[in-house]
């Protein structure tokens, strides 16, 4: 089969490889049909990501068709499917809890182990979700939004809550949809003003232009100096995580959405007499996944305006490559596997 492989930092190719075999029991063999462009990607690309080991087939965020299926397998040969990518072990603290997302020896597709950008991968029956009616085009953009998802579902937030997503990237972007699916007042604070443009123009969000004043004096004026019940962090950046605490109403949650390498220091007397709430959000479970593909079954979700650059298996090493720094109208670029 033919495969991209991440040999080394800026070393990206298309290969040949051994197709997966078939499957264990438990598993089924998939026939990737797209894989969404993530921003691990490009990181791995780049060789910043501190947990990674080349070479490495990247990809996972994926939709496909079951072609066999290992003994014990409920789901039926030809069935489109989604992939939750995020292999569990099943029994640590945190599966036996129900958070599989956060397995103390998680595997993520792509990441720990190879991933998608491929033509066929195995795949544990439990993490194949029915893509049921969805388009595989669309199937492969529930993953990257059921983080935003997983994100608000965490924050327990009360319809009409005035509400701060920080970073426009499609992270944040897709945290900020389902805020305003859940009955929040959202705003979004970025430093792109092409990015704040689209969010403004395209999704119909109020945009708080980090370029053009400081954060927290357009967070006082939107707020009348209150702060925001509700701000969520989507940036990757540790001076925006430590700047957030500051963000956040007395009584209000900071929800960490995204992850950064470094220690995050705040003022104890700050966050006290807030007694505001710190919640960490990572990754998503099954109940995202059903959240986010019945939202864009019933068209909650502008996915033509989100997917906005397109490429193929053997453009991925010349596109990916030219993506990591062509920022410019890029919001989620998608590869047509199958």
């Amino acid at each position: 089969m033919k495969a991209v492989v991440c040999r080394s930092p800026g070393e990206l190719v298309l290969e040949d490889r051994a197709d997966p075999g078939a499957p264990p029991p438990g598993w089924a063999r998939v026939a990737v049909s797209h894989v969404g462009i993530c921003g691990t990607d490009y990181h791995i690309f780049e060789g910043k990501h501190p947990f990674l080991a080349y070479p490495r087939v990247m990809g996972h965020e994926v939709s496909g068709t079951i072609v066999e299926k290992g003994e014990s397998v409920d789901i039926a040969v030809g069935e489109q499917v989604i992939i939750n990518p995020y292999l569990s072990c099943g029994k640590c603290i945190a599966c036996r809890h129900g958070k599989p997302n956060c397995c103390v020896k998680i595997e993520v597709l792509g990441v720990h182990r190879d991933g998608a950008m491929c033509d066929e991968i195995l795949v544990p029956a439990q993490n194949l979700y029915p893509a049921n009616g969805l388009s595989l085009a669309d199937a492969a953009a529930v993953e990257f939004l059921a983080i935003g998802a997983h994100a608000v579902r965490r924050s327990l937030s009360i319809p009409g809550q005035r509400t701060l997503v920080i970073g426009a990237g499609p992270i944040g972007l897709g945290t900020a949809i389902f805020a305003r699916i859940a009955g929040l007042d959202v705003s979004l604070l970025d430093m792109s003003a092409e990015r704040l443009d689209f969010a403004e123009k395209q999704l119909g969000f109020a945009a708080l232009d980090g370029s053009k004043a400081a954060a927290d004096e357009l967070v006082r004026q939107a707020t009348a100096g209150e702060g925001f019940d509700l701000v969520f962090d989507a940036t990757g950046n540790t001076q925006s995580v430590q700047s957030a605490f500051a963000h956040v109403a007395h009584g209000g949650t900071l929800v960490l959405v995204s992850v950064v390498k470094d220690d995050i220091t705040f003022s104890d007397p700050e966050f006290h007499k807030r007694e505001m709430t710190l919640v960490g959000s990572r990754n998503a479970l099954k109940a995202d996944f059903e959240h986010v593909a019945a939202s864009i079954r019933n068209g909650a979700v502008p996915l033509n305006k989100l997917v906005t650059h397109r490429t193929t298996l053997a453009g991925t090493p010349r596109d990916l490559a030219r993506w990591t720094h062509e920022k410019s109208g890029l919001i989620k670029a998608v590869i047509e596997v199958g």
